[in-house]
């Protein structure tokens, strides 16, 4: 359990000058930032790492600093570290600590750097972590997509536009169709990823600094990709943010889509999914209810995620260059859409993993023969008879309110040939639906290989950008 934050006025003294206000308490984010503290200590360390290496410490003062650093984070990790709201933020808590801990060595922490870089540095560690966890769930949601797919890769179902019975296609080929967006979300999260990992340590306040410092050393002891290229850019800068949470808003829409079919697939009016204790809990007062909480949760979890994306598009679209103090509200938003992200992710990769779908009710759904119009137009077509005109014939005979069957077809129009019958099998209506993409048996399978491809390649690049993750483990963990 963690340490309860001190007040002002507490056991640790007068806090420094620069915090100092009878606003103190309107100024505050520790109770937010406070999350960010190992990616502020592995930061801190590489920046002494550099101060090292340009000259300005000694290596028993960068030793004295690493070894501080360290001390305060296992201490922030056990729980005891005394956090002070007074201190305003994370970075103050951290570099006081050090001070009183170290003396006037720990106030050296802070050479050639601001809040203003440091944040911006947190951020982006945060950040990098985050996309990781995202994706590494988005993966697991894929595959048990991929499990259920190949499980009813020919099972018929009906396909549906506005809602309505539309056309004939499998549950496989339909599972499927959620799988892409999945992995348009991860591509998007993954390009985030890249154009997040850059450094804007050495920034500092927005000027740089007089001192010799580099600020490739810390980028590539914390695993970046580069540096910034303007120093005002650097500490302003937050489309990473921005464009993290729109990945998170788009992928809660897709996971809102997915809840939304399960909560009609489970309903008794379609009744395609079996009752699951993994979909949800029972009524207080029926005990005939089972509701698909999980899926209904997935939709609202929605509302909050966009919410903060536009909260967050709020706080930047009026301000100047520089750092401003507004941007002390972006971090809240982020921290609430990845909560939510990844709790829905987890629930309904646990509820798509236990769907049972009732295979008899799908098939005599999709075996209503009007989803087999468009096939008797296309049979007309083939025989040389133009769309627009066989779409007409089709039409005309289903206001007929007439059952489609061959003689009656035949009868209506002798352009149906007496291989009609043919076309109205469901299963010979999948069958034959093998162009590229399509719910055919034969083409649902290809897609499964291709879908298994970019499950592999996902995994490869996740693998990848982990290891920047790494890095800054090993930099919080005791040296030998």
């Amino acid at each position: 359990m963690a340490a309860t934050v001190q007040s002002k006025g507490g056991p640790s003294g007068a806090p420094p000058s620069y915090v100092e206000s009878p606003a103190w308490r309107f100024l505050a984010s520790l109770p937010v930032d406070r999350k960010l503290a190992r990616y502020d200590v592995a930061g801190s360390i590489a920046h002494v790492q550099m101060l090292t290496s340009v000259g300005i410490l000694t290596i028993d003062e960068a030793g004295a600093l690493t070894k501080g650093l360290r001390a305060t984070h296992a201490a922030i990790v056990a729980g005891n570290f005394p956090w002070r709201e007074d201190l305003e933020d994370v970075h103050t808590n951290i570099e006081v600590s050090l001070t009183e801990r170290l003396g006037s060595l720990g106030a050296k922490v802070h050479t050639a750097r601001s809040r203003n870089d440091q944040i911006a540095l947190d951020e982006r560690l945060y950040l990098r972590e985050a996309i990781t966890a995202v994706r590494q769930e988005i993966l697991r949601l894929q595959l048990a997509l991929l499990d259920q797919a190949e499980a009813h890769a020919q099972v018929p179902m009906p396909g549906y536009t506005h809602l309505q019975r539309a056309q004939p296609v499998s549950v496989g080929h339909h599972l499927l169709a959620h799988f892409w967006p999945l992995i348009r979300d991860d591509q998007r999260l993954s390009d985030s990823f890249a154009r997040a990992n850059v450094s804007p340590l050495g920034a500092a306040a927005l000027a740089g600094s007089t001192l010799p410092i580099d600020p490739a050393i810390p980028a590539r002891i914390l695993g970046f990709a580069g540096t910034f290229e303007n120093s005002i850019d650097a500490v302003t800068d937050r489309d990473y943010f921005a464009e993290f949470l729109f990945d998170l808003s788009l992928l809660a829409v897709h996971l809102s889509s997915v809840g939304e079919e399960i909560v009609l697939w489970a309903s008794q009016e379609f009744a395609f999914l079996r009752p699951a204790a993994a979909l949800g809990s029972g009524s207080s007062l029926m005990p005939q209810k089972r509701n698909p909480d999980v899926a209904e949760l997935a939709r609202g979890k929605s509302g909050p995620v966009i919410g903060d994306l536009v909260s967050l598009l709020t706080t930047l679209k009026g301000l100047p260059e520089g750092y401003n103090r507004d941007l002390q509200e972006d971090k809240a938003p982020v921290f609430d859409a990845v909560d939510h992200v990844l709790a829905t992710l987890n629930a309904l990769t646990t509820a798509i993993s236990a769907l049972e779908f009732d295979e008899a009710r799908l098939l005599t759904a999709a075996s209503d023969p009007r989803l087999l119009a468009t096939d008797l137009a296309e049979h007309l077509v083939a025989r040389g008879v133009p769309f627009r005109e066989a779409h007409e014939t089709v039409a005309r005979y289903l206001a007929l309110d007439r059952p489609l069957e061959a003689n009656a077809l035949r009868g209506f129009d002798p352009r149906f040939g007496d291989d009609v019958q043919k076309v109205l099998d469901v299963r010979a209506s999948l069958a034959a639906r093998k162009t590229p993409g399509g719910p055919s048996p034969e083409a649902v399978r290809i897609q499964l290989a291709r879908a298994h491809d970019a499950v592999g390649l996902q995994r490869y690049s996740i693998s990848k950008q982990a290891e920047c993750i790494e890095l800054v483990d090993a930099l919080l963990k005791e040296g030998p």
